[in-house]
């Protein structure tokens, strides 16, 4: 089947699930980050798989609204959804380890003064 300008037309279910599968891989790997940072090398690797499969899931989801597919059943989901792919995307290449950066008070730390 072609499409518009001559290309080939992807149904946009596929799309969807394609969508659907690129996030469910960085839910998986963002779920197991703890296990994988043991290792320096395995947790550069899994943050990078992270933030590779974030980018797609939100060049997906605005191909699948240009394609005027639906996510969930819903028009208006892909876009903002897109939106908070890259944002996930962009904290996933954050390497804080351990930093403190709410500075806010800790309560262990308020456990020791309290007892000093």
């Amino acid at each position: 089947m072609r499409g518009v300008g001559g290309g080939f037309m992807v149904d946009p279910v596929v799309i969807e699930h394609l969508a659907e599968a690129l996030c469910g891989v960085s839910a998986v790997l963002f779920t197991f980050i703890a296990t994988f940072s043991r290792s320096e090398k395995a947790e550069l690797v899994v943050q990078n798989i992270i933030f590779t499969t974030l980018i797609l899931a939100a060049v997906v989801m605005w191909w699948l609204y240009l394609s005027e597919g639906t996510l969930w059943g819903s028009n208006y989901l892909p876009l903002p959804l897109s939106v908070v792919c890259i944002v996930l995307a962009i904290s996933a290449r954050m390497n804080i380890k351990g930093e403190n950066v709410s500075f806010g008070a800790n309560p262990h730390s308020i456990r020791r003064r309290e007892e000093e």
